[in-house]
Parts: structure tokens; sequence; C-alpha cells
């Protein structure tokens, strides 16, 4: 019997790896042929625009998540920013039953205004709403479909922001999902090209939503898109193969890096930190310490720069008695003495 076509072959082995490697593949029980998952089993989310990578990643999902002993659902998250939304939420909602994905719940969201801009304002309200529906569903693992072209563009938009090693490092392949402790979110397409997906999507006869906005120039994502195929002309078409491969090997360092900063922290104890114990430290890992202790006070990740962390950083480096340093959120860094602090600032 011949196999599925090598764009949906291609869809299902990435599904297939990143349900039995890593954090997930301790949930995988795969299932003799023709015994679906019981009801017992653990269920998956996947986050379905109807678009052409997230279309190809329910269909993987649905396909390959009963036979390693998932339940496999889908949420659709309507943002409610343009006219039809919530027309296009049904159309995807029902293509992800149509493949056998169940349960399939669509989130309505309010999508606020930051000064972050539109973008961050609706990815915030995104993730917020999967956190919601996988809690709610009881799912254990959240399915995105991001794939290699994303990773390219989140390291060229890092570079161009001039960001560290951390923001370099892309998306991971797996993390907690913020706001649903023991929700494990997943990409696994993270290494497939975008091409790929739209393919498998053509080979199983599913037709895929056409976002506008992914041509909207005010998006910087859809200027980071159009950037790296200018790239590609002029350099060549591994481009987007090499900027996914460097989020890899920077992942690898900034990994380290924080354990490095863990194990500092552990060493000093609880703030204020003498500065005779912060000198000799790599300011790699003093950063990640302020990034730390600013993090657990209350400061937004969204809103901490780098910028600021290197100011908390002259406090040991450059210190000429200035006086305590404001951080988003409501903190403060300060130093008093020989001693350093990151906290809430007193009211």
């Amino acid at each position: 019997m011949p196999g599925p076509p090598p764009a949906v072959a291609a869809v299902r082995v990435a599904v297939r790896r990143a349900l039995t490697e890593g954090a997930l593949g301790d949930l995988s029980d795969p299932r003799p042929p023709g015994v679906g998952p019981g009801p017992d089993a653990p269920l998956l989310l996947v986050g379905c625009s109807g678009g052409a990578d997230s279309l190809a990643l329910a269909a993987g999902a649905a396909f390959v998540a009963p036979r390693l002993g998932w339940r496999a659902g889908a949420v659709v998250v309507d943002h409610g920013l343009q006219e039809g939304s919530a027309e296009v939420a049904a159309t995807a909602a029902g293509r992800c039953r149509s493949l056998g994905l169940e349960p399939v719940v669509v989130a309505p969201v309010t999508v606020g205004q930051s000064s972050e801009g539109p973008e961050a304002d609706a990815r915030r309200a995104r993730y917020a709403a999967l956190a919601t529906t996988a809690h709610r569903a009881g799912a254990r693992a959240v399915l995105l479909g991001h794939t290699r072209e994303d990773q390219a563009e989140q390291v060229l938009l890092g570079l161009a922001r001039g960001s560290g090693a951390r923001s370099l490092a892309g998306m991971p392949a797996e993390r907690e999902l913020d706001g649903a402790p023991g929700v494990l979110l997943a990409r696994p397409l993270l290494g497939v090209p975008r091409a790929t997906t739209r393919q498998a999507c053509t080979e199983l006869g599913l037709e895929p939503w056409e976002d506008p906005h992914n041509d909207d120039p005010r998006y910087a994502r859809v200027r980071a898109r159009r950037a790296l195929a200018d790239l590609g002309r002029d350099l060549g078409p591994g481009v987007v193969a090499g900027l996914a491969r460097t989020a890899d090997l920077l992942r690898d360092d900034a990994d380290a890096l924080d354990e490095a900063a863990a194990t500092a922290h552990l060493e000093l104890g609880e703030p204020p930190w003498p500065v005779d114990r912060l000198a000799p430290l790599p300011r790699a890992v003093r950063t990640r310490l302020w990034r730390r202790l600013a993090l657990a006070a209350g400061s937004p990740g969204t809103d901490l720069t780098s910028a600021h962390l290197l100011a908390v950083d002259g406090l040991v480096t450059a210190w000429r008695g200035q006086g305590p340093l404001p951080l988003p959120g409501g903190i403060r860094a300060a130093r008093t003495g020989d001693r350093v602090s990151v906290g809430p600032a007193r009211s």
C-alpha cells in the first residue's frame, strides 16, 4: 500500500516526533492497530486559525495523536479584529471537526490596547484564551503551527532590535503554557518549511484561510517576512534554514547561562547581595540574576529590556552613589553600601 504524499508524511512525522520525544513523550502510549484512545487518555488541543500551517498541524494531529494514546481536539481563537471574524472562526472549527478532532472550542477574545502595539496585544489575548481553554478542557498540551519560517522571522526581528541570546534563540519547541500550570505548549512544525504545510493542505483537499493581516506591512512580522524573501534572493535559499539553525544553537547557550544564573542564585541566597560576590561573576550571569529577581518581584517580562538590566548591573560595576533605579511594574534596584537589591519599590 502506498504511503501518504510527501508533505502530509512530513507533517505527520513532525507531530509524531513531538509526541514521542521530550516532555510529551512521557504521556504517549502507542495503541494497537484499530484501538483508539480511551476516555481517560490525555487530551491535546491544536490551536487552529484555519490558515495553512495550523490546518496542516490539525490534520497531522488528528491522524497521529490517537495512535499514540492521545485524545485530540482544537481551539480556535476569534480575535474579533476583522469583519466576519466569527464566520472565519466557525469555518475553521468546522474543518477541525471534519478531521475528527473533538472537542473543538471557539474562544472569542477582546484584544486590549497597550503601548506594545497590536501584534503584542493580540498575542497576549490569544495565549490567555489558549490557557483558559486548556484549563477548562483538562488538556495536557496545546500544539501551535509555527513553522521554520516563523522561527527565522523571530530571529531576524531579534537581531533588528539588538536583543540578547535568549531572544535570538527564537521560539522553544516546548515550554509550559503561561497561565496553565501543568499544560505544555508545543510547536511540532518548527523544522518544517511553510511551503510543506501549504502543500499538505493541498494534498489533503483542505482549503486554508488566507489572513489579510499576513500582507499588511503595518505589522513587524509581515515586514520581516518580506525582508527574508529579499535576503533569500540576494544571499541564497539557505537564509531561512540558517537563521532557524542559529536559534537552535543559541538556545543551548542561553539554557547554559540560565542554569549558571540559577546556581549563582542558590549560592548567593536571598538579596541584598554583596558586591564582592557579584563582581567576579560574568556579566551574562549577573544580568540574568537581575532579570530573575525583577520577574519574581512582579516586573512584566515584556517591558523589561536589556537597557534596564545593564543599568542595574552598573550598580555593581560603575557605582558612584547613584540612587535607586526604577524598573517596569513598580520594581526598583538599589545599592546600599556594598549590597545590591531588586524588589518592589516602597510606597
